[in-house]
């Protein structure tokens, strides 16, 4: 059947050019010559006995949660403008509509410039774009959230994790610790912020 349809289409094509196509002398066979490439070249990569299979549509790729999208839910807002800004940058990330995520959550800080947790927001989400590793404007966009809000626990946490996924442990600690020497004794943060820094003992450990 592919035979069939393909040779019936060549003939319409020559037939066309020959009767419309004001060709200059020699210039049917040419095509002739083009129109015999193109059935050998179907008849050497072709399948026409094969019956036809649809391309199924893509699936819509769903990307795990990342570690800033999971302590998030414990450290910063979740009422308000701020808390939907981050959740739905958070949807776009987990559909990898990552540059998205970035445009809305700067979209959310020229209405409130001076919002820690956008700006840590702002922050983790350059991280993620850059595929993990900890840019200038991310650090930037850290030290924003701290300066604005030195008392709030979220800017050093999320700037040590960046460090911590980019690999630069020593700097994650010194962040960490720095956040934890100054911590009430009953922050609720206090015992994530503990097992974070066994781990990067654990790490650099093995490193040695």
């Amino acid at each position: 059947m592919g035979w069939l349809i393909f040779l019936v289409l060549a003939a319409i094509v020559a037939g066309v050019l020959w009767r419309f196509g004001n060709l200059p002398k020699g210039g049917l066979e040419l095509v002739g010559a083009a129109l015999f490439l193109g059935i050998a070249g179907y008849a050497w990569q072709g399948s026409p006995n094969l019956p036809g299979k649809p391309t199924p549509p893509p699936e819509a790729v769903k990307m795990p949660d990342s570690a800033f999208a999971v302590q998030e839910r414990k450290m910063l807002s979740k009422v308000g403008g701020d808390a939907d800004v981050l959740r739905g940058a958070e949807g776009m990330q987990s559909q990898g509509l990552n540059l998205y995520a970035i445009a809305l959550i700067k979209n959310g800080l020229e209405k409130r410039p001076r919002s820690p947790d956008l700006w840590v927001g702002l922050g983790n989400a350059l991280v993620i774009h850059d595929g993990g590793l900890m840019s200038p404007a991310a650090q930037l966009a850290f030290q924003r959230a701290e300066a604005i809000s030195p008392d709030h626990p979220g800017p050093p946490f999320f700037m040590g994790l960046a460090y911590a996924q980019a690999g630069q442990l020593d700097r994650a600690e010194s962040v960490w610790r720095a956040l934890l020497d100054r911590s009430p004794a009953d922050a609720s943060w206090r015992p994530e912020l503990e097992q974070r820094l066994i781990e990067i003992e654990q790490m650099k450990q093995q490193a040695r």
